[in-house]
């Protein structure tokens, strides 16, 4: 943990310590706000639309970490709290089967209505109950609810950068490419323009290490137990893959030289004419990705971002080296040797989404969080550039599937130590 981090972590503790009512009220007022804020940008126009089936609208984004305070905190616990609307619950479901049917997911940019207007009196109406909750809860029901709170909130966070990533795919699908933010600006990773053969790595001893989280503060539960695990000795690139090296990758033919690929990445290629990393379009000789800000030059010295799991395999196949475990990535990363870890892209590993052993999931629908899609997916480290400020750390277990790019995801390359 940083020096800055420690200090966050010993006033987020006294200031719980000495009224926790009142931090709790404004955690929560502020990870809302932060979701209105993210949302402000958009004409109700683009609340609405669906890209795909993996994607949501900004306006059911909204809704659905509403309804989850709804369902979880207000339902069971709010004593003389009323439903705001009864359809809702059917609407904005996503996948808690034991809290009931639910509106079929790659249809949800059909749901014209309710309104925008009317969603954002839907929070509104849940943020008064809340608020008052939590200011007259006796401290035995106090202490009751602020584990749901404090899940509620981290579970909000992750759909805030699910509204930037899924706007971004729908005017991805625009052909006057339109902007979210036109003073949007990246923060771009260290790049000391060196080559990928020349990999400035960290030492990282072979040995018995703990991994996962230690329990003492808030995680999700897929990050722990924390367990032991026998390492080899490797070395870690300390920083990100950059988009020149991408680039000599695409000169070399990587995306036509099927040797490079799993067989399954190489099918994903074929199937959806992969020749670049998503979002990139040359036009008149150059190279130019569409960001947040619009369409923009593509940056050499920036991460690559956009790339799937097979693409960053078949890429670290091309440079002889491979991606680290998700093992790997979290010792090396508790060092600080890693740069970049945080906060420009979500980084591929070529850990299987498995459980921890010992892991069990909680009882009830918020075991329905994690568990259950423990199977065909991978493992992704870090954060990206989208991700809420305190939404970071090192335990963090992010996972989708192999062939998906729409999401902030680029890669780091390790190499055995032989």
């Amino acid at each position: 943990m940083s020096r800055a981090a420690a200090s966050h972590a010993h006033r987020r503790s006294a200031s719980v310590v000495e009224d926790p009512r009142r931090y709790w009220l404004d955690t929560y007022r502020t990870v809302r706000g932060e979701t209105e804020r993210r949302a402000a940008p958009l004409s109700p126009e683009d609340q609405v639309i669906q890209s795909m089936a993996d994607a949501s609208p900004t306006k059911w984004h909204r809704a659905h970490t509403t309804w989850f305070f709804e369902q979880f905190l207000l339902v069971p616990h709010g004593a003389n709290y009323r439903v705001f609307d009864e359809r809702f619950a059917f609407l904005f479901n996503s996948y808690y089967v034991a809290a009931g049917p639910r509106h079929a997911r790659p249809k949800r940019g059909l749901i014209t209505r309710p309104s925008v207007e009317e969603v954002a009196c839907y929070r509104a109406h849940v943020d008064r109950a809340v608020a008052e909750l939590i200011e007259n809860a006796p401290p035995t029901l106090l202490d009751q609810i602020i584990p749901i709170v404090e899940i509620g909130l981290h579970h909000e966070q992750q759909h805030q950068e699910l509204i930037l990533t899924d706007i971004l795919h729908a005017f991805a699908q625009n052909p006057t490419f339109p902007a979210y933010d036109p003073e949007w600006t990246n923060r771009n990773a260290h790049d000391p323009g060196i080559t990928i053969l020349e990999l400035l790595a960290y030492q990282l001893d072979g040995g018995i290490y703990s991994i996962g989280h230690d329990g003492k503060s808030f995680c999700f539960d897929n990050e722990g137990p924390r367990h032991e695990v026998l390492l080899q000795p490797v070395r870690i690139a300390r920083q990100l893959v950059t988009n020149r090296e991408w680039l000599a990758f695409m000169a070399d033919g990587g995306y036509a030289t099927p040797s490079l690929w799993l067989s399954d990445g190489w099918a994903a290629v074929q199937a959806e004419g992969w020749t670049t990393p998503g979002y990139w379009q040359q036009i008149d000789g150059q190279w130019l990705t569409l960001t947040l800000a619009g369409l923009k030059p593509v940056d050499p010295a920036a991460p690559v971002c956009h790339v799937s799991y097979y693409e960053a395999d078949a890429f670290a196949r091309w440079a002889c080296k491979h991606l680290p475990s998700e093992a790997e990535w979290e010792v090396a990363a508790r060092t600080g040797e890693l740069a970049d870890a945080f906060g420009f892209v979500w980084q591929w590993t070529r850990s299987a989404y498995s459980p921890y052993p010992g892991y069990r999931p909680p009882a009830g629908a918020l075991g329905e969080y994690n568990g259950k899609f423990m199977v065909n997916q991978m493992v992704l480290r870090g954060s990206s550039l989208a991700t809420p400020d305190g939404h970071a750390r090192a335990t963090y277990r992010n996972f989708f599937y192999p062939p998906q790019r729409w999401q902030f995801t680029g890669l780091r390359l390790a190499d055995c130590d032989t």
